[in-house]
């Protein structure tokens, strides 16, 4: 099948033409979610263009740091390394493709149809945060290695993943051993937006998305002290009952 291309206000995608009421779909949903995202970022992209890959090999050869990023992740957290971004692009696996990544556990499905909307996040907080991809280069994913759980944190948080992720993060908690607070580079695509959506739950979501475009010379644990006005110690136990909780129900 030939590739065409599709267009909506803020964003175009180049597609296989069978694919036309996909791709206005991804299209119309990343339009909802670039004005809710206006309402927390001083910077929200436009113009950014959208590729839709038919098969996962093509969206690899696409972007070479994207397998180098799932191998660093925990099993059970592969395969919704879906997609991934550039300075003015992101790539993702087209509805179908994704689709037929799922796994048969519940939010699986639900999970990867929103990977448009979490490399559109990555855009949004790389476009906010000068210390944060993209653009890529080795120094830049070396970055992107050390606060993975910031930046796939806040893409899950950002893109509505992290409800649709609790059966594939028990049981990384069940197969992967304790947890390291914040989570290590293995466990950011699964655990990191869980420390957003606590700090949601506890400041908002505006003290949330700040955290995301924090200056990042003092290290984790002080951001996580001055995103959530309290001792580190407390966050980090409230964090693992809301691990544990997720298990037990």
């Amino acid at each position: 099948m030939p590739w065409v291309e599709s267009y909506s206000l803020s964003f175009s995608a180049r597609h296989d033409s069978s694919q036309n009421e996909e791709a206005a779909g991804v299209l119309a949903s990343l339009e909802v979610l670039r004005e809710e995202l206006d309402g927390l970022f001083e910077h929200t992209p436009g113009e950014v263009a959208v590729v839709l890959h038919p098969r996962p090999w093509a969206l690899a050869l696409a972007h070479p740091w994207l397998p180098l990023a799932r191998l660093r992740a925990a099993p059970a957290s592969r395969r919704y390394f879906a997609g991934w971004f550039g300075e003015h692009e992101i790539h993702v696996l087209s509805p179908p493709a994704l689709e037929r990544r799922a796994s048969g556990v519940p939010g699986s499905r639900q999970a990867l149809l929103l990977s448009p909307e979490h490399e559109y996040s990555h855009l949004v907080v790389g476009a906010n945060n000068p210390g944060l991809p993209p653009p890529f280069s080795p120094g830049a994913f070396r970055s992107y290695v050390r606060w993975a759980w910031l930046c796939e944190g806040a893409a899950c948080w950002l893109a509505g993943q992290v409800p649709h992720l609790r059966p594939a993060i028990v049981r990384r908690l069940r197969e992967g051993g304790r947890p390291s607070f914040p989570p290590d580079v293995r466990d950011a695509m699964l655990l990191g937006g869980t420390v957003f959506d606590l700090l949601e739950r506890e400041r908002g979501a505006r003290v949330a998305a700040a955290l995301a475009t924090s200056p990042l010379d003092r290290g984790a644990r002080s951001l996580l002290v001055d995103a959530f006005g309290r001792q580190l110690a407390g966050v980090e136990r409230d964090w693992r009952y809301l691990l544990d909780s997720l298990s037990a129900s």
